[in-house]
């Protein structure tokens, strides 16, 4: 689900806590060393998110906030701001040249530069929360 966020509205606010979750508590938050990674270049998305980016040669850039039962990427857009929000049992990640984030028959694909490799031990903390979230529904058989 994708939100216009460039006006602050309460509605969308819960909507965003039932996707994904509420967000981290600011002692959950220092415990985990941060909850958002740094802003990454958007190398390339979907046909169907071509019009939440920059039609011209402008850079697009995107950042991650991780909530506890999904992710939210923030795309920004001239002066215009929009969130993704993808739970956890929906997300597939792809390393592949950067890393590709996919969900909802939709992707987001980050280059591969100094700004993304800063963010690789939030690639790992996102995999692990992803992993946590899993492991809640992993029914044993005996």
């Amino acid at each position: 689900m994708i939100l216009d966020s460039t006006y602050h509205n309460k509605e969308e606010k819960h909507t965003l806590n039932d996707l994904v979750g509420r967000p981290f508590t600011l002692l959950e938050s220092l415990k985990m060393k941060g909850v958002g990674s740094k802003r990454m270049i958007i190398e390339d998305v979907s046909p169907n998110l071509q019009s939440y980016i920059n039609t011209v040669s402008d850079a697009n850039y995107a950042n991650i906030e991780l909530r506890k039962n999904g992710i939210l990427i923030f795309i920004n857009k001239g002066l215009k701001n929009f969130i993704w929000g993808i739970p956890y049992y929906q997300l597939v990640i792809y390393k592949t040249n950067g890393a590709s984030i996919h969900a909802q028959g939709k992707f987001i694909h980050f280059r591969n530069n100094k700004m993304f490799k800063e963010n690789k031990a939030f690639f790992s903390k996102m995999l692990d929360e992803k992993i946590k979230y899993d492991e809640q529904y992993n029914f044993h058989h005996i």
